[in-house]
């Protein structure tokens, strides 16, 4: 027993619960075990666990408060009331005895108060749209530092081949400096390569830890439970700033953000200028319990009593408001300058990776190339190995390839198969963050789902 599960997970978009299911039980594996997950699995399960994407849908929740709460003023509020004399009352107190009362209140018109609407609703869709292009970055880091994953265990394999590769290297060494074939640098030298070969190893896996290590708190997964599934890595939509863009969450999200908050530095400045309508009504239910009221009354009270109207009011000078409408548009000002460098900012960062998109393209194809012909530089020495040089004894006849040479030659095929997955890895990375700045991250999800 090796304590280790391979479970291979299949994403079902008519499912929406599955990746629910599928967390629990991974969490409820042992620490060691492994189970392979897709990538649009661990997608599902990042978004659902991140803070990032928590907090955002807090936003969306108070945005959308502070919007009912704004509309909800013109909506008359009720209010009831009660009281009994603790004690017989002594003299005239100035006031009715109300035994029990109910008041309504509410605004009529407020030209500011209908600006503050126009913010609130800006303000809801500036929060919505900080929500999407939360779960777009979590949506890229995820999938970022799944692809790394799968290229580093994959580097894993072939380091180890390299080590078990190195060993027979030093062992043919040592034989040929005991028979005085070859010197002793030669055996330092293999000594050597083992022993880079081994620092490589290890800082392999100190990158692989490190991923399972931000897998985990993305997914909320135990560390190390996630072994990547390569072939649920689709192939990365290729996309140029040149072919058009999408709505970018990040950007739309500051915008409307600077909208809402020159709605309300709207509103506040013209509150000095327009009048405010109200409305209120008030019932009384007054009582002779415990008091003489009618004493001091030429005709006695009436029990119910019944009051409306509307009330105007009409500022004509508030310092007050004045300084929070200059305050309100000094944070309009920075909302919208804030909104206008984010764009600029996005424009510049599309121009880097567009840049090294190209740089990216051609040093993937220059590591493919190298490891074909790495590829068939060991099938030629294993050839002439197996078969001789062919070159005969005469005197320009080259000399026959040594034993050592087999394992030089395969030990430089798998770091030109590593050199090619770094290459690989790097091109997807640039190509996703190219999508998320265009604005075609739906594009990728899509890919995911029907993956």
């Amino acid at each position: 027993m090796t304590g280790k599960v391979n479970v291979k997970v299949a994403h079902n978009t008519r499912r929406p619960w599955a990746p629910i299911l599928i967390g629990m039980a991974l969490a409820a594996l042992p620490a060691q075990a492994l189970a392979q997950v897709s990538l649009a699995t661990v997608v599902d399960l990042a978004q659902r666990n991140s803070s990032t994407v928590k907090l955002a849908e807090s936003d969306v929740q108070k945005a959308q408060a502070a919007l009912s709460q704004t509309k909800d003023v013109f909506i008359p509020g009720m209010m009831l009331g009660s009281g009994l004399p603790a004690a017989p009352s002594i003299g005239f107190t100035g006031t009715p005895p109300s035994i029990a009362s109910a008041s309504l209140q509410s605004l009529v018109f407020s030209f500011p108060q209908i600006q503050y609407i126009h913010a609130a609703r800006a303000g809801v869709q500036a929060a919505t749209l900080g929500l999407k292009d939360a779960r777009e970055q979590v949506t890229l880091d995820a999938s970022i530092a799944y692809i790394e994953l799968d290229a580093v265990n994959q580097e894993l394999a072939a380091s180890h081949q390299q080590e078990t590769l190195a060993e027979r290297l030093i062992a043919i060494e040592q034989e040929r400096a005991e028979a005085g074939v070859d010197s002793l640098s030669d055996l330092l030298q293999a000594r050597l390569t083992a022993a880079m070969l081994k620092l490589k190893r290890l800082h392999l896996e100190t990158r692989a830890a490190r991923l399972s290590k931000q897998l985990a708190t993305l997914t909320g997964l135990p560390v190390g439970s996630i072994t990547p599934d390569h072939t649920s890595i689709p192939e990365i939509p290729q996309v140029k700033a040149d072919e058009g863009r999408n709505t970018i969450p990040g950007i739309e999200s500051a915008r409307m953000f600077a909208i809402s908050k020159q709605r309300k530095a709207l509103g506040d400045t013209k509150y000095v200028y327009f009048p405010q309508i109200g409305f209120s009504a008030e019932y009384d239910r007054d009582t002779k319990l415990l008091n003489n009221v009618n004493y001091y009354f030429r005709r006695p009270l009436k029990t119910d009593n019944l009051s409306s109207g509307f009330s105007i009011q009409l500022p004509l000078f508030d310092l007050s408001r004045r300084a929070k409408a200059r305050e309100s548009a000094a944070e309009a000002l920075r909302a919208t300058v804030e909104a206008e460098q984010a764009q600029r900012q996005n424009e510049v960062h599309i121009a880097e990776l567009t840049g090294s998109l190209r740089e990216l393209d051609t040093l993937s194809e220059i590591a493919g190339l190298k490891q074909q012909i790495a590829d068939e530089q060991l099938q030629t020495v294993l050839a002439q190995l197996e078969l001789g040089n062919g070159a005969g004894s005469g005197p320009a006849a080259q000399p026959q390839i040594a034993p050592k040479a087999e394992q030089l030659t395969r030990i430089d095929e798998r770091q030109k198969f590593q050199d090619a997955l770094d290459a690989g890895f790097d091109l997807s990375k640039a190509r996703l963050s190219l999508l998320r700045a265009l604005g075609h991250m739906e594009d990728w999800l899509h890919e995911l789902h029907t993956k």
